[in-house]
């Protein structure tokens, strides 16, 4: 059996010849909530500066700063037994801040919230990527994508992609292509767009309810057929309801990077 060998630093504090100085790099927030419920919001993050001992002098204004900051001071004298889901990770990470670590390590910081909750945790998160170098492990990959500017990918333990969102999507895009949505009775839109010599293939998609029929229209090439077909479907009185041009996302890259390395 192999056994695993590297090594961990920590802004430059080897993990295992100086474990407590790394340590005290990294702030975590671990997924589920862990919380000493019995315990008010400030008396938590009071208990955690001392655990981390923080300064005794600066000890009241700093946890009076990580409240703030954390949107908890409406909150602070609450038992973190009453609080929603939303405050409860706010605390979670008001714990994970305190000693003002430089990595902030976020294991699934939305999970089991609602809309409004994951909004406001998703720009506190963007707020907190000003000051700290923050670490997201995610599942939810619009999430990933709104949030981060560099992506890890890993499968099977073994890292398959490391790039920026947008690249990475840019890189599983293999056409270019322009998404119709018309309304055509007499069905003219083939042979009206067969003659476009940029055309490489036309597609129906989806046929509608209300009559409309959806079309996907890829073009050779890098070639921005947008224009060419408004001009020509307007000359033979074909309705435009929607045209969009054909977004790669980070799910697909996903997807085709997982079964790329499972072959």
């Amino acid at each position: 059996m192999n056994k695993l060998h590297g090594e961990i630093i920590v802004d430059g504090y080897d993990m295992l010849k100086k474990p407590k100085k790394a340590k005290k790099q990294i702030g975590y927030m671990p997924e589920g909530v862990p919380l000493y419920t019995d315990l008010t919001v400030k008396e938590f993050v009071n208990y955690m500066a001392e655990i981390k001992q923080v300064d005794k002098k600066e000890r009241k204004e700093k946890v009076e700063k990580i409240i703030g900051d954390t949107g908890l001071k409406d909150v602070e004298k609450k038992l973190i037994r009453n609080l929603s889901r939303g405050y409860k990770q706010r605390v979670s990470m008001a714990g994970a801040l305190v000693g003002d670590p430089k990595i902030l390590i976020l294991d699934e910081p939305t999970v089991g919230l609602d809309p409004k909750q994951i909004t406001e945790i998703r720009s506190l998160i963007k707020e907190l990527g000003k000051k700290h170098t923050v670490i997201l492990s995610s599942h939810i990959l619009s999430e990933v994508s709104q949030i981060c500017n560099k992506v890890i990918i890993i499968n099977k333990g073994k890292i398959v992609a490391i790039d920026t969102p947008e690249n990475l999507e840019n890189k599983v895009t293999n056409n270019n292509s322009v998404y119709v949505t018309v309304e055509d009775p007499e069905n003219k839109i083939t042979k009206t767009l067969e003659k476009v010599k940029d055309i490489q293939k036309i597609e129906l998609v989806e046929e509608n309810e209300d009559k409309t029929k959806q079309y996907r229209i890829e073009a050779k090439g890098e070639v921005d057929l947008r224009k060419t077909i408004f001009a020509e479907l307007a000359k033979e009185s074909i309705t435009i309801f929607e045209m969009k041009k054909a977004d790669s996302t980070l799910e697909e890259a996903f997807m085709k990077l997982i079964e790329g390395g499972n072959k």
